[in-house]
């Protein structure tokens, strides 16, 4: 596949496909015309570093997890790499609950002045 394909079937830019070459966490092979193509296995590879990304691990960090994703085969301190940042995504998803309910509550106070103020009309 060429990069704009990658690209496009993965929702990211060109650009990104690129920075992701830079930092080894995508591999192309070049044609004789300088162009870049991916196997197969490169849209999974994409989608799988936007959701590590996401999930707010840096490139260094995906760089060393993508082997232990693609395989499902893992060193001890792979696994104590992954347990870690699973437990880092599993605060985040409670401090992000905490925020949603907190503004639930604001949301709902509000609903419930601005009734208030249109009865005072």
């Amino acid at each position: 596949m060429r990069i704009g394909e990658v690209a496009t079937a993965a929702g990211v830019s060109t650009r990104a496909l690129r920075y992701y070459e830079e930092q080894g966490l995508l591999t192309s092979v070049r044609s004789a015309s300088g162009q870049r193509h991916y196997g197969e296995d490169a849209v999974e590879r994409v989608r799988w570093v936007q959701a590590l990304y996401a999930a707010g691990l840096s490139s260094r960090a995906i760089l060393g997890l993508l082997p232990c994703v693609h395989t499902g085969v893992a060193t001890p301190e792979m696994i104590e790499q992954l347990i870690a940042e699973r437990e880092r995504i599993d605060a985040q998803v409670r401090e992000l609950t905490a925020t949603r309910d907190r503004l639930d509550a604001v949301i709902a106070a509000a609903r419930g002045r601005s009734r208030e103020c249109s009865y005072a009309s």
